[in-house]
């Protein structure tokens, strides 16, 4: 079991003190690269079975360059914390971390499936993962939340920024010609451009980083853990 910094906070807080929360969290964001050279990046996704009721977070290690896998946690409990957009991470963590938690080694990136900075209060679930554990992170989403772009370039590894209020909160990057693109914002600890990189080095077939791909299936209990 990997050793995580814990989270020092209560996850079981209501809407308008989990918004005070991360307006407060956010200034402990690292928006520089502070990752070194990782060899073990994590994919991390979490479902949610409405017969049981319960979260589902899945952590899926591969090494880095060649995406072998190399372990998998998955950590299932009742959340604490309503549904509301843009405070995902006060529901989901608790069991992410839990995950984290049962690793044998820790990974040194997580690739997050949901936003990091590019969020109303620039402080979505990548980041609020990175700071709570001190891991390097970014967020990979498959839609915006917020912010407007400019079109994306159809190559492979083009992308446009996406911008807020004048702020560049994140990336629409092309990870596969002909496909949707994905939105890349940091988490902690690494920079934009840095975040691209990285999210492209996972990538291979498919629209989603391998990452993405396996803790999903794990997530959503079609793989093995």
């Amino acid at each position: 079991m990997t050793a995580l910094p814990k989270a020092a906070q209560r996850w079981n807080l209501s809407p308008k003190e989990a918004i005070a929360l991360q307006q407060r969290l956010r200034s402990r964001v690292v928006t520089s690269d502070r990752l070194g050279t990782p060899t073990l990046v994590a994919g991390v996704d979490v479902g949610f079975d409405s017969k049981t009721n319960l979260l589902r977070a899945a952590i899926a290690v591969l090494s880095l360059p060649d995406l072998a896998p190399v372990e998998s946690a998955v950590a299932t409990r009742p959340p604490e914390f309503p549904y509301v957009p843009g405070l995902l991470s006060f529901r989901e963590l608790p069991a992410v971390i839990e995950a984290l938690g049962r690793l044998r080694r820790a990974p040194q990136l997580l690739l997050c499936d949901g936003q990091g900075y590019a969020h109303p209060r620039r402080f979505g679930l990548a980041c609020h993962l990175g700071v709570a554990t001190g891991i390097p992170s970014i967020g990979v989403a498959k839609t915006r939340l917020i912010g407007e772009h400019g079109a994306v370039p159809g190559a492979r590894g083009a992308w446009t920024k996406l911008e807020h209020e004048g702020e560049i909160i994140g990336a629409v990057l092309r990870t596969r010609q002909g496909v949707k693109p994905v939105f890349v914002s940091i988490g902690h600890r690494v920079s934009l451009r840095t975040a691209i990189d990285y999210v492209m080095r996972c990538t291979t077939r498919y629209r989603l980083p391998e990452t993405t791909r396996c803790a999903h299936q794990l997530a959503s209990g079609h793989g093995r853990s």
